[in-house]
């Protein structure tokens, strides 16, 4: 019997040199414990990369998320704008907080929130008495959502952005990191991530007391007092100083993982971007840099003689290469489905075509080859 080739990976983790140094450091003065001098150090970092003031290195981005709310003073029965492309860590925070999320689908160029549809739910929500709390703002597989308009449309009504970066580490829009647009900022450092601490997250903001508190609700809420006091309500969130450690390890080589990254795109669009039916995620010309976590295609059937992306799917996984259909959309969520969702159909179709490749940037010549000749055994391949 012929051995089964070796797993190719959607996005594994992708160790370097440094994080070893990192480790070490932490074993050799025992700190193997929540918090310490490289949490510190890692928060300092990722500043520094960002461009935001402040940053609370966290157990995840989704723990991120639901401290966001809470600054913000989001409770029982508040409605908080959300994407319905995404992944439901953007959305489960909001029923944490016993909120309600108001879905908005997707526009066509960046898959990311629709602003035409974000206004047309701001109005109606606030015609109905119920002006929105927050806006969770998401940029998909690290493409930049439409900026300008969507926070525009927020400033306008006067509603606090989260901006949910978790996806986008390294990416900008007009020169600028996400992560460093909203009031507050969300990043992911899950173990599929552009950089990981193989699970971790940060709240990042220019206002000092959001990030202060956000620490304070992260280590239990523990009173300033010799004892253990508590007057709040109070949380198991804070990154460990092992993790952390691994975090400082990966951010110094971001930039190779970024290029890296991007260097898969170019792969994929040379070996499939002339094939009719297939078409990319692209980023719209001018200010948008994607850090291209994940190379994301549609496959339109109608082109591709009949070709669908299931049919790629499964044939790429009896080589054993993963890959994943597009993020099913919150709103046709079992858990999400009798919310309210102002929805043009365009999430639904990506989900329904669409197709994320392997991206890792630890994929080797001859996972590249195999990956060539799995696709050619789909497509007609130039």
């Amino acid at each position: 019997m012929k051995d089964k080739p070796t797993r190719i990976y959607l996005s594994s983790p992708h160790m370097g040199r440094k994080e070893l140094e990192y480790i070490n450091r932490v074993f050799e003065s025992n700190w193997i414990a929540p918090l310490g001098p490289e949490v510190n150090g890692f928060e300092k970092d990722l500043a520094a990369y960002t461009g935001v003031k402040h940053v609370a290195a966290l157990s995840s981005g989704t723990a991120a998320i639901h401290l966001a709310l809470i600054i913000l003073g989001v409770e029982q029965d508040d409605e908080v704008l959300c994407s319905s492309f995404t992944f439901s860590g953007s959305v489960n925070p909001v029923l944490y907080q016993k909120a309600v999320p108001v879905f908005i689908d997707s526009e066509k160029d960046t898959w990311n929130m629709d602003p035409g549809l974000l206004e047309e739910a701001i109005k109606d929500r606030i015609a109905r008495g119920k002006k929105p709390r927050a806006l969770i703002l998401v940029h998909l597989y690290g493409m930049p959502a439409k900026l300008e308009e969507l926070l525009s449309l927020a400033e306008q009504y006067e509603i606090p952005v989260i901006e949910d970066a978790a996806e986008a580490l390294g990416s900008s829009y007009d020169g600028r990191k996400l992560g460093s647009f909203g009031l507050m900022g969300i990043l992911s450092f899950n173990g599929n991530k552009i950089i990981t601490t193989s699970g971790g997250g940060a709240l990042l903001s220019d206002n000092p007391e959001y990030v202060e508190k956000a620490r304070f609700l992260a280590t239990q809420a523990r009173d300033p007092a010799p004892h253990y006091q508590h007057s709040h309500v109070g949380y198991n969130y804070r990154m460990s100083n092992v993790l952390a450690a691994i975090g400082r390890g990966q951010l110094e080589v971001i930039g190779d993982r970024l290029e890296k990254r991007r260097e898969m795109n170019r792969f994929y669009r040379l070996l499939l971007g002339k094939i009719p039916g297939i078409e990319f995620l692209t980023e719209p010309a001018g200010r948008f840099f994607s850090n291209h976590w994940l190379t994301s295609i549609t496959i339109n059937p109608e082109k591709t003689d009949g070709i669908t992306r299931e049919k790629v799917r499964q044939h790429l996984e009896k080589e054993n290469i993963e890959t994943r259909p597009l993020w099913k959309p919150m709103h046709l969520q079992p858990v999400f489905k009798d919310y309210p969702a102002y929805v043009n159909g365009t999430s639904e179709k990506l989900f329904r075509n669409g197709l994320c490749l392997p991206s890792g940037s630890n994929l080797s010549s001859s996972d590249k080859e195999r990956i060539v000749e799995a696709l050619t055994g789909v497509f007609p391949v130039h």
